[in-house]
């Protein structure tokens, strides 16, 4: 999969056990993502308020909450070589292993995410949220931004960067015919900006009898209160609180729960909730999860004179006979800064984007290979 493309003759049996492996990986990823998020936020569940690790972290976060602006830094905490023996170990496919570059574009990368809201965080729905800020780092620079400012998103990249660490090169921009338009700026690494209402419209097939913009998939309050309560019953019978003390204000509380026990059990009450989540969560079954090791994994919470400052999650344990030396997530909260428009940013026109440069009955192989865009060398992937 971190080939840059694969040969036409590829067998069948080849593209199954391809897709096997990566199900396999996102649904490992969601089923980590998901035992991370649960420890960073267990003590916030009321059954555990007559510890007093929890009622410490329960006023911790309820700090955060009453926050305007807050923001997250997730930092991948391992190495490249820590990188290739999780790889080796998902035994790939003869020239599909992971590239080195793509192992040290991971193992430096940082995802920080800002929101503002005009009321605290803890009483903010939808509508309150004036600016949202995605950046995704490395020690050269930033790879990518996303900001989401009123009816307007704006987005760069390095594509250069990200096409030769994934393996899949991009065209250069200047080979682009003028008619390209934005998407120049976007190869580019130039800001652009589409308005989300004409997204939505678009993505909707363009039905001008539309009423405003497609609703975004969200949790309602009563499904919300539902997953509190299930998550809340496996966290008190699974998750076991220490508190170790620190200087100047520090202190350290720990949270401990075996992975598979725990994730299994997460898993099996969020199920029966599942036809009230967002479209498109794939939750793992039983049997997919059999599998994962039972270890112990813990979570690291930090606070600083009482408010929260960073939660380090260590999952090493969980490499089992992969030859890991460093492999964790370190989450770090701060108030950040108010995410702005940036200046100079070029229009995306949706409806020219999704007729003239995606694929699709508008262009026929005849008129593409007539075209300036059959002479690119674009990548297969």
């Amino acid at each position: 999969m971190w080939a840059a493309g694969e040969s036409s003759d590829r067998s069948h049996r080849d593209r199954t056990h391809e897709e096997t492996n990566i199900n396999a990986i996102r649904k490992t990823l969601t089923a980590t993502a998901v035992v991370g998020a649960v420890l960073a936020g267990s003590a916030a569940c009321g059954t555990v308020e007559q510890l007093s690790a929890g009622k410490k972290l329960d006023r911790a976060f309820e700090e955060l909450g009453k926050k305007k602006r807050l923001s997250f830094e997730l930092d991948l905490d391992t190495d490249v070589a820590s990188l290739k023996a999780l790889d080796a170990k998902s035994d790939p496919e003869p020239g599909d292993e992971m590239p080195d570059e793509a192992a040290e574009l991971m193992s430096g990368a940082k995802i920080t995410l800002t929101v503002q809201s005009k009321k605290p965080i803890s009483e903010s729905g939808e509508k309150d949220f004036v600016g949202m800020a995605m950046k995704i780092s490395s020690p050269d620079g930033n790879l990518a931004e996303y900001r989401v400012i009123g009816d307007y998103a704006y987005l760069r990249a390095d594509m250069d960067t990200i096409g030769k660490a994934t393996g899949s090169p991009v065209p250069d921009a200047a080979d682009l015919p003028p008619e390209a338009g934005a998407i120049k700026d976007i190869l580019g690494g130039k800001w652009v900006k589409f308005d989300t209402k004409e997204m939505d419209r678009a993505a909707a097939g363009g039905q001008s009898d539309r009423k405003g913009p497609a609703p975004r998939p969200s949790l309602d309050t009563r499904t919300q209160k539902k997953l509190v309560t299930a998550l809340r019953k496996v966290v008190a019978r699974e998750v076991r609180f220490k508190t170790a003390g620190g200087g100047d204000g520090t202190e350290h509380i720990t949270a401990t729960a075996p992975f598979r026990t725990l994730i299994t059990e997460l898993f099996g009450e969020i199920r029966p909730l599942a036809k009230d989540l967002p479209p498109g969560m794939d939750l793992p079954t039983d049997k997919d999860l059999k599998d994962a090791p039972d270890t112990k994994v813990t979570a690291d919470f930090t606070l600083k004179n009482g408010e929260l400052t960073e939660v380090d999650v260590d999952l090493a344990k969980l490499a089992e006979s992969a030859k890991v030396k460093k492999l964790g997530l370190t989450l770090r909260m701060g108030d950040g800064t108010r995410p702005t428009a940036p200046a100079g940013a070029e229009e995306l026109d949706m409806d020219e984007l999704m007729k003239g440069f995606l694929p699709g009955a508008a262009m026929s192989d005849a008129d593409f290979a007539a075209s300036d865009l059959a002479d690119q060398d674009f990548p297969q992937s």
